[in-house]
């Protein structure tokens, strides 16, 4: 057993008060720098909607050159999504009709729409603030598309002219430029909108 002198104390030392004020001052400076951030979770959904978009776009023509046949990313009218879709090449020119369309399928897709690939941002609840506010492609077409060589085509088969489409919340507005022939991708930030 240890011999322990009753008389002895253990020094126990306490915080002083420079140290406190310091390490609440280091909290506070870190509060101050992140709130902007937690502020915008509304722009990172915007742009997380801007990123689906372009995965898809990329996707679609890595597929047609994948698959040699025609991929189309087609957007709803309504500003709700878009869909990816097979096309013939003779029915290049021919305008979209949701039932007859032969989409790609999609394994992540639910049941009820039977592995159709289609993006409805109303159905997310992470996107459901986001809409396709422009769509200005080839020429005042509403869909992308890619040949089996992965370049841009617009009606009758002809090259692609390429174009833009705008992605809006009441966050951020966002420009995704597609450039001719190639299918390029570019992307700029138009706005911060403000917070109501």
């Amino acid at each position: 057993m240890p011999n322990r002198n009753p008389f002895m104390r253990t020094l126990r030392r306490g915080y002083t008060l420079i140290e406190v004020l310091i390490v609440v001052t280091i909290l506070g400076l870190a509060g101050a720098l992140l709130v902007p951030y937690l502020s915008s979770k509304g722009d990172f959904d915007t742009q997380a909607a801007v990123r689906a978009l372009i995965a898809d776009i990329t996707f679609a023509q890595s597929d047609a050159l994948a698959n040699q046949g025609f991929r189309r990313v087609h957007f709803f009218a309504d500003g709700s999504g878009w869909c990816l879709v097979r096309v013939a090449e003779e029915d290049l020119s021919d305008p979209f009709d949701p039932a007859v369309a032969d989409y790609v399928y999609d394994p992540l897709a639910s049941n009820a729409e039977r592995g159709a690939y289609v993006v409805d941002l109303r159905e997310s609840q992470r996107f459901s603030s986001v809409r396709v506010q422009t769509v200005e492609l080839d020429g005042g077409a509403r869909a992308l598309t890619f040949d089996e060589l992965g370049g841009t085509v617009g009606a009758g088969g002809l090259p692609g002219t390429g174009g833009r489409i705008v992605l809006t919340s009441p966050q951020s507005t966002y420009q995704v430029d597609v450039s001719p022939v190639t299918g390029k991708v570019r992307v700029t930030r138009l706005s911060t909108n403000p917070t109501p």
